[in-house]
């Protein structure tokens, strides 16, 4: 039921071949465009299963069309579009095991947390669920190298901190921020130490994990400690761990931010830092169970871009990570 199809019927991950250019070889700007990442490929919608879990599966074309609409870009030739990652780059990180697991629906239905997708064939599966997160993986490690071209960067897309190595999870099915660092450690000259600021609204052990006992990493986390995941073997891996209680209200929130975040960045002085930036910290998100207000959400995106790009002049890429609430953009 939902197992894996024909090589030939399933669109998973191609092979990199030869004349296949890098994510980092098309991570070019024109100085027109501005480092902001998006394809139409994010998006997930078919046969009314994105009903069936709360995230806003097309979500990310709706703050592009925002994006429009304010006057901000004029389309998709401001901005940079990725191609799907393949398989051989999705193995800088994932294991063969992992990657070999998402070629059962059911497995994949685990991930996602949507239970009809297990009795889909898998190529399905592959193509209408799994292909758009592809697509925005490539988009996070591509944002990595235009911070460092630019100065800052935002992937419409991402964010996906419940997926490591070897397990999903939590609507995550690719480490797009384990892949992001990793590539930037092995890609480009100059960058020795990154910093993952995780302010969704849940714990992101999937990047905890692959980076336990990583010192060139510092992982600053505030989430709200009594929701998913709960994983108390991957907060071993957070350097500076802030945790929030339901219904956590903006003064608290903005409080514990210029608290912590200067004193990190100061104190680990990276050279790159990935912004996982979840709107499920919003009243009314039934997942994050916060009150931060629209202007609070702004206001921390505000104090971390001034931290770390104004104060710092450090690189900065930004991913969209969660967030629960249809209709909502911020």
């Amino acid at each position: 039921m939902g197992g894996a199809q024909s090589q030939e019927e399933e669109p998973t991950p191609s092979e990199a071949g030869g004349d296949t250019p890098g994510i980092y070889e098309i991570a070019e700007l024109e100085p027109r465009q501005w480092p902001i990442v998006y394809s139409s490929q994010y998006n997930i919608g078919f046969m009314g299963l994105q009903r069936l879990h709360p995230f806003d599966s097309a979500k990310w074309g709706k703050i592009f069309d925002h994006l429009q609409e304010a006057g901000m870009i004029k389309g998709k030739e401001d901005i940079l579009e990725p191609r799907e990652i393949t398989k051989r780059e999705l193995q800088m990180v994932h294991t063969e095991e992992y990657l070999e697991s998402l070629t059962s629906s059911m497995n994949v239905a685990m991930v996602v947390e949507v239970p009809p997708v297990a009795i889909l064939p898998n190529f399905v599966v592959q193509s209408k669920l799994l292909r758009p997160f592809r697509f925005q993986t490539a988009g996070t490690i591509m944002a990595g190298k235009l911070a460092i071209e630019r100065g800052w960067a935002i992937n419409i897309g991402g964010g996906f901190h419940h997926c490591s190595s070897n397990s999903g999870g939590g609507f995550c099915a690719y480490a797009d921020i384990t892949l992001a660092v990793k590539y930037m450690f092995n890609h480009i000259d100059g960058v020795k130490k990154a910093m993952i600021v995780d302010f969704d609204a849940h714990q992101g052990n999937g990047h905890e994990r692959d980076f336990l006992g990583d010192e060139r990493v510092f992982i600053l986390d505030m989430y709200n400690r009594l929701i998913y995941p709960g994983d108390n073997f991957a907060k071993q891996a957070i350097k500076r761990k802030v945790e929030l209680n339901h219904h956590t209200t903006d003064q608290v929130y903005l409080e514990n931010i210029r608290r912590h975040l200067p004193a990190v960045l100061d104190e680990f002085d990276p050279d790159v830092v990935v912004y996982n930036a979840g709107t499920d910290i919003l009243e009314g998100d039934r997942l994050g169970n916060l009150d931060i207000t629209p202007e609070g959400v702004m206001e921390r995106d505000r104090l971390v871009f001034t931290e770390v790009r104004k104060k710092r002049g450090k690189p900065i890429f930004m991913l969209t990570s969660g967030g629960y609430q249809v209709g909502t953009c911020t």
